[in-house]
């Protein structure tokens, strides 16, 4: 028996479809409303961010993912360059002997589990704004205004920001944002041992083989499942942004499963 979605794409054109679709995800986004612009905290966190905007242009950064791949990179590289790292990195700092140059967690379950890691980190931290009940304002603690829905590229980190299913796409926008003409991807290795209906919450029964530590995950930590498809889906989005404005996304993963982006040999990218 067809759905009603499914009958209506039958006798509907998709511009009337897709218009459908967007007011539906708007009244989702109301709730947030208008808190997410005239809260105290946000209009503090939008005025400062004004000041970072394009400060980086003509620079490259990366984006460090969590995979186990950044095992097999190496990460010493790294120690000049500008980085962004996301959700648990932090646990690495201590071996690499430095700190990424931002941080980014848009992800609920891992800033309630992890927000006094979080709060005491001392770079610039980027989280969403539902985060808002676990931390609290701290100077180079910037709220950002996140959602599920509402598929897009922002190039203003000031406004909503779509997720697009992983952190990973959040700080594509971010590093936009701070004007980074070269993006290079490394620890997002696009593939999970861990099976199942994507965006279910599991508790973790043991080490976490998904991520570059047993203790990511570890046992008795609360996660969600990916969703690859829709990760895919916005690492286009971004790829085609990046285009459009004269910029590029590298991917330098060792090993990893997503083809989106263009690979490049990690080891080549910085001079003997």
């Amino acid at each position: 028996m067809p759905t009603i979605k499914e009958n209506l794409k039958k006798v509907l054109p998709t511009s009337t479809i897709r218009a459908i679709g967007s007011f539906r995800d708007s009244l989702v986004r109301l709730q947030d409303l208008p808190a997410a612009y005239f809260h105290p905290w946000r209009v503090e966190t939008r005025k400062n961010l004004k000041k970072l905007q394009g400060i980086h242009k003509g620079e490259r950064c990366f984006i460090i993912g969590n995979g186990p791949s950044l095992r097999n990179t190496d990460l010493s590289k790294l120690k000049d360059e500008y980085t962004i790292g996301m959700n648990r990195i932090y646990l690495m700092f201590p071996e690499l002997g430095f700190a990424t140059s931002y941080y980014l967690s848009v992800n609920d379950l891992v800033i309630e589990q992890c927000a006094q890691d979080i709060q005491a980190l001392k770079m610039p931290r980027f989280v969403s704004w539902r985060s808002r009940q676990w931390l609290k304002p701290d100077p180079d603690l910037y709220f950002l205004y996140t959602t599920y829905t509402g598929k897009g590229f922002n190039t203003s980190a000031r406004d909503r920001l779509w997720e697009g299913a992983t952190v990973t796409y959040v700080a594509l926008q971010l590093a936009f944002f701070l004007g980074f003409d070269q993006v290079i991807l490394i620890g997002v290795d696009h593939n999970f041992e861990t099976k199942g209906k994507p965006n279910t919450t599991i508790v973790s029964q043991g080490d976490d083989p998904n991520h570059f530590s047993p203790a990511y995950f570890g046992k008795g930590f609360r996660w969600q499942l990916p969703d690859l498809e829709t990760s895919e889906l916005a690492y286009s989005i971004a790829r085609r942004a990046y285009e459009k404005y004269g910029r590029t996304v590298l991917d330098a993963t060792v090993g990893g499963k997503l083809t989106v982006f263009e690979k490049v040999d990690f080891n080549t990218l910085f001079s003997k």
